[in-house]
């Protein structure tokens, strides 16, 4: 049988369910920086995978994968919920939020698009 190289951090179960049918697997554990890294390689594909949700239970069951992966950053780096509701706080003081369903259509380049590609 061919292997797929998945090369990417999984939930626990994952290896015991793909045992379970009789399929040959690799794993290791990963090392706290190597799960670090991981962990935001993995928002980024739960990201992916809310923005591609076509029905409303595929939405919840993507939105409590992001949860999930950012509840274990907490964990992993101590940050704590205050933390996070500062943080909140300071972004919707400076930035707002989204209750007004803004859409940019284009303004000119004042210089953040160019600082951002630094």
């Amino acid at each position: 049988m061919e292997k797929i190289h998945y090369n990417k951090l999984v939930r626990d179960k994952i290896p015991e369910n793909i045992r379970a049918k009789g399929t040959k697997l690799e794993t290791r554990e990963l090392s706290e920086d190597e799960f670090l890294s991981e962990l935001k390689k993995k928002i980024k594909e739960e990201a992916v995978e809310v923005s591609e949700a076509e029905s409303r239970e595929k939405l919840v069951s993507e939105l409590a994968d992001v949860i999930d992966v950012v509840e274990e950053i907490k964990k992993t780096e101590g940050i704590t919920d205050t933390e996070i509701g500062n943080a909140r706080k300071a972004s919707l003081e400076k930035k707002g939020g989204f209750s007004t369903k803004t859409y940019l259509e284009w303004a000119e380049d004042d210089g953040y698009e160019a600082q951002k590609r630094k």
